[in-house]
């Protein structure tokens, strides 16, 4: 599998990205709340909302449930220290990292 990982800050964030040679625009935001954690959006670029609140979780195909959109790729989240631990508000980016897989 080919993959790369999707630049990213601890901060609250808005950039367009291609993925699989389609271009999106991404929304990544930090939801303060008990089981909150920070979450993504995915849109067109004309901002059309496609799939909205994907929290950043470890160890699943964050697209699973979304094949049936076909979006060409597998959207993962896992941090360097422990595969498993879930991103903070402080280590995204850095600790934390989010990779695109595709079957290339």
């Amino acid at each position: 599998m080919a993959n790369f990982e999707i630049p990213l800050t601890p901060t609250p964030q808005r950039f367009s990205i291609t993925l699989s040679g389609v271009q999106y625009r991404l929304a990544v935001v930090w939801r303060n709340a008990e089981q909150g954690g920070w979450v993504l959006d995915i849109a067109d670029l004309n901002g059309n909302p496609i799939i909205q609140g994907i929290p950043l979780v470890t160890g699943a195909n964050l697209l699973e449930q979304y094949e049936y959109l076909g979006l060409g790729g597998v959207l993962w989240c896992q941090t360097t220290d422990n595969p498993d631990a879930v991103p903070t508000f402080e280590n995204l980016g850095v600790g934390s990292h989010l990779y695109w897989w595709t079957a290339d």
